[in-house]
């Protein structure tokens, strides 16, 4: 007992710190928006001679559904042609819905547009090198893209075409 009454006075209990919460993402679906394949060469009748060459154009998208969840697309147009002569344009729009937390408010647009695209794209990777076979070419295996790279063009095209419309006006 004499040990508890030399024991120094507690202090009120502080309140702790919280940790923040690490960002959580999770794909809740994945699909096929929009798909269209147009075979210019067996329109034409004509066989394809010599390697092609790929014009690939990417966009993304994002809107908000629902308090935490989002819907984030690619939106991928190739053009194959072989010698300037065109044999065939593929255009696909591949979403994922996505529920995204402990993002803050200022970070949401670059993570969504980064982030969710990177989750979905091996998807539809496999779904364009499957539709160019279906077509009767040879399988497109688009490369890598770098999303974090796609978003900050994206951010200096806005920048610039509002600067242009502010010096407009």
């Amino acid at each position: 007992m004499a040990d508890d009454q030399n024991a120094a006075p507690t202090q009120p209990s502080q309140p702790q710190p919280t940790q923040p919460q690490p960002p959580r993402l999770n794909v809740l679906a994945q699909y096929i928006r929009d798909l269209s394949f147009e075979n210019i060469t067996a329109q034409k009748g004509n066989a394809q001679q010599g390697k092609p060459e790929y014009k690939v154009q990417v966009g993304l998208d994002a809107k908000k559904i629902a308090d935490k969840r989002f819907e984030v697309a690619i939106k991928l147009k190739v053009d194959a042609a072989v010698a300037e002569t065109p044999i065939f344009i593929l255009e696909l729009d591949y979403a994922g819905q996505f529920m995204v937390d402990n993002v803050p408010e200022a970070q949401m647009h670059p993570f969504l547009m980064i982030e969710c695209p990177r989750m979905i794209f091996p998807y539809l990777r496999r779904i364009v090198g499957d539709i160019t076979q279906d077509g009767g070419f040879l399988p497109l295996n688009l490369d890598s893209m770098d999303f974090l790279n796609i978003y900050r063009q994206e951010v200096q095209r806005r920048a610039q075409a509002e600067a242009a419309n502010a010096t407009i006006s």
